[in-house]
């Protein structure tokens, strides 16, 4: 395995998939492997999108090739794609695959491109079944399924979720690494002047797009508990909506939590992430359902304990106890929780825990993981 393609969205697109994709494909280039990133011309139609915008204004990564190739709704474009991987010859394509949506154009893109008879199609699988429904999402997911030789999964539970699709191929387990591209910590005291924030208070942190399945309702509730108001401690919320934005701020002043909670509705520049959690002494996951989560990953480079529920791949890498907490998705076990960890003054030894912990999600690891999963579809 030497020559490799990563087709996944990648600057200028926006987002976790495209940061972690750059990522990945920058541990393969320093490993002195030939890697080149095939992106999306187009990867959602405006309709379908439901954010502001699906680009950054950040500056490219360095030292990753992309390309700006695949529209995600046009089949003669899919062809193309097709025909100009088959024609690189990459030994390994990797596909990344988070929505049944793009099942169609990933499924005819990486069936043109093995039929050159040397290339082997790996799917890196975020979902296979998404958090949330849509028609035809079982016929788009199957169809991409058939087409690949093998899974590397981040989560076990999508590694079930591929042998239930495609039983016949090999799934290989490697947990998300840490995102370890968004600049060193920032202090505390830097990032509530960057901010604006009042020093005298403790900050937790809800960070990332808001879709309903994430569970922030079930965050502000917590927040209304009689414990939690009492504490000198205000929630941060940092990130785009993605849904139904008047259900949230009317469920904030129904709660009467007004002055417990922080919004800063938007798109997080890369810039920007590091004070968040500069700033913040807790990440909280109060997700009603979850694969894995690249906000873990940020909280341990930015070696901040966390809250998280127990869904999906989030209790396989969250040690409970050490380096934060698996609750239950109820209010009052989120509620308890964030409690604990200020009445009980957790923050100095649960730091350490993930300072210790974080060394177990390497993208070398990664690396090593895709090499095993080749070398078992070569055979």
């Amino acid at each position: 395995m030497k020559k490799i393609v990563l087709l996944t969205p990648a600057h200028p697109l926006r987002g976790g998939i495209a940061s972690s994709s750059e990522r990945l494909a920058l541990e393969f280039h320093n490993q002195g492997y030939e890697v080149v990133v095939v992106s999306f011309r187009l990867q959602y139609p405006n309709f379908l999108f439901p954010g502001e915008t699906q680009f950054t204004d950040d500056p490219p990564p360095e030292n990753v090739q992309i390309e700006t190739r695949l529209n995600s709704v046009n089949p003669l474009n899919w062809l193309m794609t097709g025909w100009y991987l088959k024609k690189l010859c990459p030994d390994l394509l990797i596909i990344r695959y988070w929505l049944p949506f793009m099942g169609p154009s990933l499924g005819t893109v990486a069936r043109i491109t093995k039929s050159n008879k040397r290339t082997r199609v790996v799917a890196l699988a975020d979902n296979i079944i998404p958090h949330e429904k849509r028609p035809g999402d079982w016929i788009f997911t199957k169809y991409f399924c058939k087409s690949v030789d093998g899974f590397l999964v981040m989560s076990r539970s999508v590694g079930e979720d591929a042998n239930m699709f495609a039983p016949d191929k090999p799934v290989v387990y490697s947990p998300h690494p840490i995102y370890d591209n968004y600049g060193p910590q920032a202090s505390r005291e830097t990032s509530l002047q960057k901010l604006d924030l009042d020093p005298a208070d403790r900050y937790i942190l809800f960070f990332g797009f808001i879709r309903d399945y994430k569970g922030l309702d079930i965050l502000f509730e917590a927040m209304a508990e009689k414990k939690v108001s009492a504490l000198p401690m205000k929630l941060i919320v940092a990130g785009e909506y993605y849904g139904n934005r008047e259900k949230y701020l009317n469920l904030i002043e129904k709660l009467g939590i007004e002055d417990k909670v922080i919004l800063h509705n938007r798109f997080i520049s890369n810039e920007e992430v590091k004070y968040y959690f500069g700033a913040s002494d807790l990440i909280v996951q109060p997700y009603r359902s979850a694969t894995q989560s690249g906000i873990s990953q940020l909280a341990y480079h930015f070696e901040k304990p966390m809250v998280v529920t127990r869904v999906g791949g989030l209790p396989e890498i969250v040690e409970h106890g050490k380096v934060g907490y698996v609750v239950d998705v109820d209010v009052k076990a989120v509620a308890d929780a964030i409690v604990d960890f200020f009445d009980n003054q957790k923050l100095e030894v649960m730091s350490e825990g993930v300072k210790q912990n974080k060394e177990l999600f390497s993208w070398t690891k990664m690396v090593e993981s895709m090499s095993v999963l080749f070398d078992k579809i070569k055979k």
